[in-house]
Parts: C-alpha cells; sequence; structure tokens
C-alpha cells in the first residue's frame, strides 16, 4: 500500500542555488559522526593522489586501533580466555551464588555502544509537527551547487513493484489480475535493453509464476538474476510485518523463500527490501544479520525520526542490537527520507516534481491516477529533455544532501507496477533519455542509470571505501554511525499513530500463534519420527505427509505479511488467509497424531513406519476439535464406557520436561486416571463453563473438566489411561470440585453433581502455595495479590472501553480516556479443588440486555511446584460482534501499587525486550506499543509484574503502576489508508495472560539511557510454556483386558524421551526441523536443521528453588553441553554451522566468530556448544539410530 497523503503541494519548479553545506562528497562522508546539519556549509576540496593515499593509510590506523580496542571489550567473553580483575570477580562470584543458576558467569546480556538510540532520540524531538513547505514534514532544503566538484553525484535508480500477497484482493486474485503479467513483463522488458535493471521481494508471487513460466521464461529469468539486471531482494515469502510477527514465524517465512529460491534459481539474497511493513524491528536486522545478509532498507518510520536523522544526515546507519557489546550484529541499514515508497516520494523532497517523473501516469499507459499536483508526466522528446533533466536532477541534488555520500538512492515504483510492456517501456525509454543527457554533461557533475539494490551499496561502498573486516565478518561502512533500538509506534502524519493493528482481528492473531506453535512440534515430530523409522528401512509414513508440512510452512508464511498478520486486508481476503490456516493446522495435526502413534506403538524390535493402514494410522485423534477456519477450537468430550478405556498421550515439544495440571473434557465423574504405569493419578472434577454469553441462569456445558497433574519428557511423549470407575479396584475417582456462587440470577441452576454455596461475602480468595488472589464479590475482578513471603499488593483488575469515531484496521484514534463498563452485580462462580481453583466471572455490564456481554473471565490457580503453579491464568473470551459494540475498543488494565515512573518494557517479536516510556509530548495513542508475548514494569526496589501473552497485543502503561493490554475493537469506519471499510468482522476469541509477580534476590542496578531490562529465567520458562503448550491425543477405545497387558509386558510403548541430557535452562530449541519440509533437495546430506537460541537472563532474579525440586538448574557455559550428545536413541553423525535460513554455511557471512562444532573420530570436544545471551545459533544435522 502507499499513497499521498495530505501533502500535495503545488511548489513545482528548483529552488533557488543557495546551499549552505558542507565539504565535498569525501569530506562529508567521512565527517565526525553525528555530524551537522545537511545545509551547514561544505568546503571545496582537492584529491591528488598523495592526499588519497594519506587519507587511506590513517583510515586504516585508525580502524585497526578500533579493531584492537573492540577485541579488547571481548576480554573474558567466549572469544578470548578470561582474565578476570577485580570487577569481574565480584560479578561472578554474585552470579554464582544464586539459588539453582550453575555454570556459566554471562546469562546476562551486555550493553551496546552506539552514537544514536531510537529512545535519545524520543527525549530530543519535540513532536510539534512543524510545517516544512513543499516537503511538509521536513524543510526547504536547499544546496549551493558545488558540492560535487571533486566526486560527481552517482544516481541510482531502482525500478520495483511492491506485490502485496494479499490486502485489497486475495494473493491468488492478484496474481491472476497482476503479478503474473508483471513477472512476465520484467524479463521481456529487461531482454530488450541491459541497462535496464529490477528488484523483486515475495516469493510467494514468484513460486506461482514459475509454476505457469514456460522453460525459456524460466531460462530467461535466471540469466537475468545471475547477470546482475534482476536482483531478488529480502526473498522471503513475504515481506513479513515486524511488529506482530514471531521471530520464530519471521524465520520460517525466510526459510520458505530463500531455500526455494536457492534450490530454483540458485541465487542467495545479501540485501534486504521492507518499504511497507508499519514501523521496523532491530530483531529483523539481527535475523538478517544472521541469515548472511550485509544491507537492509526501511521506510515506514515515524515522520519526526525521519526528519531528525536526516537533519544530520544519518539516515544510513549500522544497526546494532542494543544488548550487542561486542559489535558482531551490525548491519548497514538505508532509511527513506520521505512519506512514501511511490514515485512522487522518492526521487526528491517535492511531490508535484517527482510526480512528473512517473510515466505509468501517462494516458493510456497505466491504472496510476493522474499527478494530484497538476503538472502530469511529459514525454521526452529532444525538445524538453534539456529542461526535463534539469529538474529531476535538482530533486536528486535536494535528496542527496540529506546523505553522507555521494551515492543516491532512488526507488521507482509503486503498488503493482509494470503490469504491461507498455507501462514498461514508457518508464524505462524516457527516463533513459533522460540520463542519457545528463551523462553526457560532465558540467552537471553527475551520473544516473537503473540499478539494483546491489549496484547502490556496492556503490556507495566503494565511494566511502574498504569496510574493516574481523573475525566474524563484520564489515563496518566507515563515516556512518551505530544506531539501536526500534521504530515503533509508526505515524505518517499528524497525530495519526499505527497502533490500531497490534489488535486488529485478534481472533485470526491468536489462529496464526496456533499454527505457528502446531508447525513447530509437527517438524520436531517429523524430524524424530523420520530419524526413528531409518532403523526399519521405511520412510513412507513420514515423507506421505511432506507436501503437507511444506503447504502449512509456506501458509503460515504467508499470513506474516504485512497486511496478514496485521489485521489490515479486506473481509474476503482475511477469510482467504484464515481457510488456509485452519487447512494446515488440520493436516499437522493429522501427522502429529499418525506420528504419535507410530512413535508409541513400536517395540524395542518392530517399528510402525513401514504400516500404512488408514484405520490403524489412525488411532489417535488431537484433543481439540475445529471444525471451521472461523471458530474457537472445542474440546473433544471423552466418552468412556463399559468395559472400554482411553489412552491419552501427551507430546511435549519443548527442550525441557513440563510438569503441569492437565485437562481433557468427559461426559462423567465416575471415571479414574492412571499413569503408564497403571498407577492411580489423584484427579478432580469441575464444571466446563459455558462462554457463549447467553445461559438462561445455566453457566455450565453439561460436560465436566477431568484434570491431573502430568510430567512429561522433553521432546517426549507420556501415556495416561482414563478408564471408567467399575472396571479397577485400584481406581481413584476425582475429587469434585466445591463451588461457590456470588450473585447468581434467579433462574440459576447448580451443575450436577456438584454442590453450591451461596455467598454474600465482600471478597473471595483462591490460593496455592505460591500466591493468593483476591477478588472483589460485587464486580467479580481481581484487586490484590499476596504473594508467599506474605506481602500483598494491590493489583486491581479493570474491563473498560474506548470510543472511538476515527480509528480503523491500521489507527487508534480514541475520543478519549477508557472508561469501564463493568456494574456491581455480575455473577461470580469460585471453584474450589485440589489441583486447581478458579473464579469464573460474567460481568454485569452497562450496556443492556439486549446486548451479549462482551468479556467473559476466568482466573485460575494451579497446584504443584511447577511453572504453571508461579502464574496466575487470567482468560478472557471476548465477543463484540454485536452492533452495541460499534467503534469500542476493549481493554483489560491492571492497575498496581509498583511506582514504574510511567516506564515499562515489551518484547519484540517474542525475542527480545525494549524499553518503553510513556511521553506527555505524544498523545495516548502513541503511546500504545505492540506486545506480541510479554509486557512488564518493575519499581526501584525490583518487584517485577509482568503479563505475559499467547498472541499478539497492543500495551501501553498511561498512568504510573499500570499496564493496559487491548483485547479487541470493533471499528466501522475506514481510517483513509487505502483498505476502504472498517473492522467489524469480529469472531469470539479467547485471550490468556500469565500474571507474574517476581521479587528480585539481589539490588536492581540502574540502567543507561538505552538500554533494556531482560526476563529472569522464570519468566522465559513461563512464556515458553504457554506459547508451546503440551498437545494431546486421544486414543480409540481399547480394551482394558487387552491394553493393561500389552502395556506391562512393553509390547507397547507408554512413552518416549529422545533427549540424553538435561538442556541448560537458559539454552532454547527454537526449531528442528527436516529441510525437505523446507524444500531442501533429497541430495543435500545434512536433512536436519536445528536452531538453538540461548536466552539472556536478569541476574537479578534468581530461580525459585521450589519450582527446581526436582533436578538443579544449570545454564549454558563454554565445555559443559554437547550437541553431539543431545538425543538417547539418535546419533548425531556431523553438525554444521549455518545461517539461520539454512542458506549459507561459511560463518563469516552471518557474523559468528565460532567455526564448525564437528564430531572427529573419537574426540568430542569440538561438539561442546559455546553461545552468547541472545543469540541464535543454526546447525544442519546428521542424524540416525544408535547401533
Amino acid at each position: 500500500m502507499s499513497g499521498y497523503g495530505p501533502y500535495a503541494s503545488s511548489s513545482l519548479g528548483p529552488t533557488s542555488l543557495h546551499v549552505g553545506g558542507s565539504g565535498t562528497g569525501a569530506a562529508r562522508r567521512l565527517s565526525k559522526l553525528g555530524g551537522g546539519a545537511p545545509n551547514s556549509k561544505r568546503k571545496r576540496a582537492k584529491r591528488p593522489i598523495l592526499q588519497s593515499f594519506r587519507r587511506k593509510f590513517i583510515n586504516c590506523v585508525l580502524y585497526s586501533a578500533l579493531l584492537v580496542f573492540s577485541l579488547g571489550i571481548y576480554k573474558g567473553s567466549r572469544y578470548f580466555p578470561s582474565s578476570i580483575d577485580g570487577q569481574e570477580a565480584s560479578s561472578n562470584a554474585f552470579f554464582s551464588s544464586l539459588p539453582a543458576l550453575n555454570g556459566s558467569s554471562h546469562t546476562g546480556v551486555s550493553k551496546a555502544k552506539t552514537d544514536i538510540t531510537t529512545q535519545g532520540l524520543y527525549e530530543d524531538i519535540k513532536f510539534l509537527n512543524e510545517e516544512g513547505g513543499v516537503w511538509r514534514q521536513g524543510w526547504n532544503v536547499q544546496y549551493k551547487g558545488d558540492e560535487w566538484n571533486t566526486e560527481k553525484l552517482k544516481v541510482v535508480v531502482v525500478p520495483h513493484s511492491h506485490n502485496d500477497p494479499g490486502w485489497l484482493r486475495t494473493v491468488e486474485e492478484y496474481y491472476q489480475e497482476r503479478s503474473k503479467s508483471i513477472l512476465s513483463t520484467i524479463v521481456s522488458s529487461l531482454k530488450k535493453d541491459t541497462r535496464r535493471k529490477f528488484i523483486w521481494e515475495e516469493m510467494s508471487y514468484l513460486e506461482r509464476w514459475w509454476r505457469d513460466a514456460s522453460e525459456t521464461e524460466k531460462g530467461d529469468f535466471k540469466h537475468l538474476v545471475l547477470t546482475g539486471q534482476l536482483e531478488i531482494v529480502g526473498g522471503g515469502w513475504v515481506m513479513n510485518d515486524e511488529a506482530n510477527s514471531h521471530y520464530y514465524a519471521i524465520i520460517q517465512q525466510m526459510i520458505a523463500g530463500n531455500m526455494w529460491l536457492l534450490e530454483t534459481v540458485g541465487v542467495v539474497p545479501k540485501n534486504s527490501w521492507a518499504i511497507d511493513p508499519f514501523g521496523h524491528s532491530p530483531t529483523m536486522a539481527y535475523l538478517l544479520r544472521r541469515m548472511g545478509f550485509k544491507n537492509m532498507l526501511i521506510q515506514r518510520t515515524h515522520y519526526e525520526v525521519k526528519k531528525a536523522l536526516a537533519l544530520k544526515q544519518n539516515l544510513e546507519f549500522m544497526w546494532r542490537q542494543s544488548w550487542d557489546g561486542s559489535n558482531t550484529t551490525d548491519i548497514f541499514c538505508h532509511m527513506m527520507p520521505f512519506y512514501s515508497y511511490d514515485v512522487p516520494h522518492t526521487c526528491g523532497p517535492e511531490p508535484g516534481v517527482c510526480c512528473q517523473f512517473d510515466y505509468a501516469r501517462l494516458p493510456g499507459i497505466g491504472k496510476a491516477e493522474m499527478c494530484p499536483w497538476g503538472h502530469n508526466p511529459q514525454i521526452i522528446t529532444p525538445q524538453n529533455v534539456e529542461e526535463r533533466a534539469h529538474l529531476l536532477l535538482d530533486q536528486y541534488r535536494k535528496k542527496s544532501t540529506l546523505y553522507r555520500s555521494n551515492t543516491l538512492l532512488v526507488p521507482l515504483g509503486d503498488d503493482f507496477r509494470y503490469t504491461s510492456m507498455v507501462e514498461a517501456e514508457a518508464q524505462f525509454t524516457n527516463l533513459q533519455k533522460i540520463f542519457d543527457y545528463i551523462n553526457s554533461q560532465p558540467n552537471l557533475k553527475a551520473s544516473v542509470q537503473f540499478g539494483t539494490l546491489e549496484d547502490y551499496f556496492s556503490t556507495l561502498r566503494a565511494e566511502v571505501g574498504p569496510g574493516v573486516s574481523t573475525d566474524s565478518g563484520l564489515d563496518l561502512v566507515p563515516g556512518f554511525p551505530s544506531l539501536s533500538g526500534d521504530f515503533f509506534t509508526y505515524a505518517d502524519r499528524v497525530h495519526d499513530y499505527w497502533s490500531g493493528y497490534y489488535v486488529s482481528r485478534p481472533f485470526y492473531k491468536a489462529v496464526d500463534r496456533v499454527l505457528e506453535e502446531t508447525m513447530r512440534a509437527a517438524d520436531i515430530l517429523y524430524t524424530l519420527t523420520s530419524a526413528y523409522c531409518k532403523a526399519t528401512g521405511s520412510y513412507d509414513f513420514p515423507l506421505m505427509f511432506n507436501d503437507k508440512l511444506v503447504s502449512a510452512r509456506r501458509n503460515l508464511a504467508l499470513f506474516q505479511h504485512h497486511d496478514g498478520v496485521t489485521g489490515t486486508a479486506k473481509n474476503h481476503v482475511v477469510i482467504d488467509y484464515g481457510e488456509r490456516m485452519h487447512r494446515s493446522v488440520l493436516d499437522l495435526l493429522r501427522f502429529m497424531s499418525d506420528s504419535v502413534h507410530t512413535l508409541i506403538s513400536r517395540s524395542a524390535k518392530v517399528g510402525r513406519c513401514e504400516n500404512h493402514n488408514k484405520e490403524e494410522l489412525e488411532f489417535y485423534e488431537p484433543e481439540q476439535a475445529r471444525e471451521r477456519y472461523d471458530l474457537l477450537p472445542v474440546k473433544t468430550t471423552l466418552k468412556v464406557t463399559g468395559e472400554n478405556v482411553r489412552r491419552v498421550v501427551l507430546f511435549n515439544s519443548l527442550e525441557e520436561s513440563v510438569e503441569q495440571v492437565v485437562t481433557i473434557l468427559v461426559d462423567d465423574t465416575a471415571v479414574c486416571v492412571f499413569d503408564s504405569k497403571w498407577v492411580p493419578v489423584r484427579s478432580q472434577a469441575s464444571p466446563e463453563w459455558d462462554f457463549g454469553g447467553s445461559f438462561a441462569g445455566k453457566p455450565d456445558t453439561g460436560k465436566h473438566r477431568l484434570q491431573w497433574q502430568a510430567e512429561v519428557p522433553a521432546m517426549g511423549l507420556q501415556t495416561y489411561i482414563i478408564s471408567p470407575a467399575s472396571l479397577s479396584q485400584d481406581c481413584v475417582t476425582p475429587t469434585l470440585a466445591n463451588l461457590q456462587v456470588f450473585n447468581p440470577p434467579q433462574d440459576f441452576v447448580c451443575p450436577a453433581p456438584y454442590e453450591c454455596a451461596s455467598k454474600s461475602d465482600d471478597h473471595l480468595e483462591i490460593k496455592n502455595q505460591h500466591q493468593a488472589l483476591v477478588f472483589g464479590a460485587r464486580n467479580g475482578l481481581l484487586f490484590s495479590v499476596t504473594i508467599r513471603d506474605g506481602q500483598e499488593i494491590s493489583v486491581e483488575e479493570e474491563l473498560a472501553f474506548y470510543s472511538s469515531h476515527k480509528s480503523g484496521a491500521y489507527l487508534f484514534a480514541p475520543d478519549g480516556e477508557a472508561v469501564s463498563f463493568v456494574e456491581p452485580g455480575g455473577l461470580m462462580i469460585a471453584v474450589e479443588g485440589p489441583l486447581m481453583q478458579e473464579v469464573y466471572t460474567i460481568p454485569k455490564t452497562s450496556k443492556g440486555s439486549n446486548a451479549p456481554v462482551p468479556v467473559i473471565r476466568s482466573a485460575r490457580l494451579f497446584a504443584g511446584n511447577s511453572v504453571q503453579a508461579a502464574v496466575a491464568e487470567m482468560e478472557y473470551h471476548t465477543q463484540l460482534s454485536h452492533t452495541a459494540f460499534d467503534n469500542k475498543e476493549l481493554i483489560a488494565r491492571f492497575r498496581t501499587e509498583l511506582n514504574n515512573k510511567k516506564v515499562f518494557y515489551s518484547d519484540l517479536n517474542g525475542f527480545q525486550t525494549i524499553r518503553r516510556e510513556t511521553y506527555e509530548k505524544i498523545p495516548l495513542q502513541g503511546n500504545y506499543y505492540p506486545m506480541p508475548s510479554l509486557a512488564f514494569f518493575q519499581c526501584p526496589t525490583g518487584r517485577r509484574f509482568s503479563i505475559h501473552s499467547r498472541q499478539a497485543l497492543g500495551v501501553a502503561s498511561l498512568d504510573k503502576g499500570c499496564l493496559e493490554v487491548m483485547l479487541d475493537r470493533r471499528l466501522r469506519q475506514d481510517d483513509g489508508r487505502g483498505l476502504g471499510q472498517g473492522v467489524v468482522d469480529n469472531h469470539p476469541n479467547s485471550v490468556v495472560f500469565h500474571l507474574l509477580i517476581e521479587k528480585n534476590s539481589t539490588a536492581i542496578p540502574d540502567l543507561e539511557k538505552g538500554s533494556s531490562r531482560v526476563q529472569s529465567l522464570l519468566s522465559h520458562r513461563v512464556g515458553a510454556q504457554l506459547n508451546y503448550p503440551l498437545h494431546a491425543f486421544l486414543g480409540k477405545p481399547e480394551s482394558f483386558a487387552n491394553l493393561r497387558p500389552s502395556m506391562e509386558e512393553k509390547l507397547l510403548r507408554a512413552t518416549m524421551s529422545p533427549m540424553a541430557q538435561n538442556i541448560p535452562c537458559d539454552l532454547h530449541v527454537v526449531s528442528l526441523q527436516s529441510l525437505k519440509t523446507a524444500g531442501l533437495s533429497d541430495s543435500v546430506k545434512h536433512k536436519v536443521g536445528v536452531l538453538l537460541q540461548r536466552r539472556g537472563l536478569d541476574p537479578a532474579y534468581g530461580v525459585d528453588e521450589d519450582l527446581e525440586s526436582k533436578k538443579r538448574c544449570t545454564t549454558l557455559s563454554d565445555g559443559t553441553w554437547n550437541l553431539f550428545e543431545m538425543f538417547n536413541e539418535l546419533e548425531m553423525v556431523d553438525a554444521r554451522h549455518s545461517s539461520l535460513n539454512f542458506v549459507q554455511d561459511d560463518t563469516k557471512e552471518f557474523g559468528y566468530l565460532e567455526q564448525v562444532h564437528r564430531k572427529e573420530g573419537k574426540s568430542q570436544r569440538r561438539g561442546f556448544l559455546t553461545l552468547d545471551p541472545m543469540e541464535i545459533e543454526a546447525f544442519k544435522l546428521e542424524l540416525r539410530p544408535r547401533e
């Protein structure tokens, strides 16, 4: 999507040649970092050979010194033997003294040193939206004219076409109507003239075109790519969103695109092009760097930030992670300076002039509208070429003053451009005439050519001189500043902040995360099943699902598009996304069910890989049924009758064993639970509530939640048996929960066979051994938490609506503050049992009886010494489909007594956290930020309050001690950003939060400006177990008399524990996947890929010893964990370092210092993993069953 915005100008001609600039291009590019304003006077300078040699020699000495100094910073890290001074020794001694954190002294994160931080920019910018003239968001750009006396201006014009894989039309509709012809046009047009260039980004369209293209077209396309006329930039399946997308999904969409590209065309991209995501995340910069990308381009950042950077020629910078103290994550980034990426906003600061050189706007040429500034393009003739060339060159020169080098990038394109040869010829032919004229006039001191992104970056790097190469492959571009931070929340004009899309279509955002975690789990099972089946000599079973996994990965990738997961597409397009994800979830769950059967049914000698009988393979079914793309999943009700029992197999996709209270539905409470050794397991039964909103006095469904404490090994399987109570004398029937009812309606019916006690107390408490939650009886909402040390903390839960008549799919523009809609007198039911306690609240609202309740909330505490027991689970069932909620935006707010001074931390893509501060100079909507999975704050004494989420939402801290999260929004009007509709296709949704209150075990140090706090180990584990839950599979009815002997004689396996050793607690297996399901050919030796991340931990928060009663929780330290001994029954024959997209194997290409981890003979030392906190590393593996 693109657009002119409100900044159409009637000013057309070039401004006077008055300047103020300073220095030649060389002096300008090598000026002091953060240098002066772009219009400060530039000195004229000559560059004789001796002077050039002297400059290069000085630069070499300076950069060598910089390298030595930087390496000195690494002292004591994994790259050099530790030489601990007093300060380091003190720190290490302190950290090793924390309970249950053994091993590494480097679990915390470093602090990057950068020239610019985005937080610093926000503090300095006044956000006054000052009028800038023809460049309304900037200033009246001028130049003197002698800036290019010693080095001419080199302009690289980059033709492109932005193809949204779904927005106003579905991806297939766009392909048939536009993208198919665009790709064919590009190939034909570039063949006509080798001077023509083009870039392409979206592999989803290229792969689709490839299926239709002739062999000649495919050959021509490859030739154009290999000769450099056509460059693939980014090369992901889509140009992904950077606010809502989880880093796992971003990696997978890049793998899907990059691996297809390598296998099909034979190239690997090294430049990224992101012109349309609505704000930009440093996570993307990190992932690109670790995938081997050298340069990146971004566009949509706050217009005031653009102006502030442009004023000091800082629009190009080395983007560095805020936690990177060793500077190995730097990637060179170019930020476009103006409002949009269309032609009127890319050639220079005056859109009314630039639009005249968009030849797709000539009458009868393309579908683009005429220029709204009153002057349209003119066909170039010998009579007007001189005047046209001077007019265009004037814009190029003005734009050049915003940057440090004399190499200028000028994009040439818009949404779905170059649809026909007529349009392509108009663009290329007319502009080539202008370029030929400029290039033929030495007095103009400029050269202009069509080029690719690689042409631009290579020309710029050649101009500014060689970078500094290090052992990590770091390639610093001299003369440019370093920057850390993110670019949220995006505003394109005035107070129009794009914070609405953080929440739009939350139902589909939730489905996205379900598909994501199911994809990850299915990948792990596919890898394990394939490896185990090698022993049988049969690969048919896992291979028969290969295409399903490929399709699922691509559908997950497709939804990461910046109009997909954002919720900013037309209704029918959203339906298309939803149906694709729904089919993929079903396919993956079917595969997982059959994979579980294959793994659990094999004996020590006999496998089931060769048995493809459908009836036998489909022995298990997923515990959750998904009937339609637009409905929440429904738990399957287990019916246990007669002489039959049912197996329940749990799969844990995490790298740590998980202990949780699990829940399945049964139709009768006269049942019992046995573990895999037929030992009775204590259980609890409680009503299954109806969350539909219309209960007529009966809030339950007539079904029962059967709950018991389960423990499932890491990446393993565990079996439990549900039996009728009458079949075994050993049976222990579930404890029936007690129910307390507050404010019941007159027709309230107590669920059978439970007992209900009517209460009139003013408050209610539920508790476990870690905390107690207190709720107000009048409204059913939380108002305090007492933690284990006895301290009571005020935590007031509020439910409220923002009203808005300007908000839309993209924008959040509230009319005022949020107003609570909860009135006294709502129904509240407390469930009390030995394993789970719950408060189920149906609020009374001010909307009246005709409208459904907009939200029903269940709060739960679980028993045990587990991670699950450490949190308070808050589940919000939202329903805004009624017109009574038009132009309402629903929030849940937690108001605490902790004074965070309006400073909080939110996650970026589930990968890292960043500091947020609420600014009075920014409107309310500008203080909302993306929350893909986490937000937390803490008071000066260190008490920390966290909200973990399993789906992307928006978050703010508008008052001290408060966090509010937007749950859903229903908006009738369009917000003027091209969608042309509101957002009223709301579906019932379930939003789950895990609230965590932590007490620091040591003093909390102050942070430098720009720094961000990181999670505790417990917080990491809470987030992992919420986002990667246990998967339950239900077996068909079986005879009790036959099943028990089979399991006792080990003819059937009841468990699978593939991990040979405990993985360190700070090591997360991001993915374990067969590269074949990502598109890799069979000829490749290393067919398995694994991504490992070492979590950054806050050392001020130790591990709760009660949660680690069964094992000591160790952290990763050099030489303590061997990658080759990761699995139990599988042998890792080889492991090769790779890029995160699995397409490059040279570690210097993606920034690591550590090289290959390879097992050679009997020596295993090189298999011991070393990994810095926060880093992700990829390995290609060769696995086989152990002999």
